[in-house]
């Protein structure tokens, strides 16, 4: 089926998002670092973030948990905004082409509102999307089916006919299960080759 709406992820598409931006400033050694990630401020916690966790309440349950690395974790919330490394151009520039085509756009992310405002203003493309779903405004993230069938209802997209594109392979598949078509993103310039074959930009 033709597309009609094209949604993208954000973080790692659009926006480079990354906790050793800031964490290489709070360690000295690459290896504690990477060892603090891995077991006390992990994805599976940052998870329950994307979920709609209050953010100072998990950092304090985290830091009892974890009294000798409090401060490390404090900086996840004090400082969050330094995670994030500003736009991924590249991608940013197909964006605008499917913009300009006049192709619908929205935007599905699993990420915290609380986080969420502290840098959506450095970001104007975003102004671009006909509406942007958080995952802890409807507690499910990605690749969970139901966030995929909630952004559908909310903005009346039909699945079919609505491209999804996500660097996780795990989301390009709870995309195609919950029946939209999905591109797994590794560079702007594969993406850019899949949307010519949709027609969806010109080629060049």
């Amino acid at each position: 089926m033709a597309v009609k709406a094209v949604v993208f992820d954000l973080g790692n598409v659009l926006i480079e998002w990354n906790p050793r931006h800031l964490y290489r400033k709070v360690f000295s050694d690459e290896e504690a670092m990477e060892q603090f990630l891995a077991t006390v401020c992990t994805m599976e916690w940052n998870d329950g973030l994307d979920r709609g966790h209050p953010l100072a309440e998990a950092v304090a349950t985290l830091s009892a948990e974890y009294p000798e690395h409090a401060e490390h974790i404090a900086a996840y919330h004090e400082r969050w905004a330094e995670m994030v490394d500003g736009a991924i151009d590249e991608t940013v520039a197909v964006l605008a082409e499917l913009r300009d085509a006049g192709v619908p756009l929205y935007a599905l992310s699993n990420w915290s509102a609380e986080t969420f405002v502290l840098v959506r203003d450095q970001f104007p493309f975003l102004d671009w999307f006909a509406g942007v779903l958080l995952s802890s405004e409807v507690g499910v993230t990605k690749p969970d089916v139901r966030i995929f069938e909630t952004l559908c209802r909310r903005y009346g997209l039909e699945p079919a006919a609505t491209l999804f594109i996500d660097d996780n392979a795990p989301n390009v598949d709870g995309a195609r299960a919950a029946g939209l078509q999905a591109h797994h993103y590794r560079s702007a310039a594969t993406l850019r080759e899949e949307l010519v074959s949709l027609r969806l930009v010109a080629g060049e």
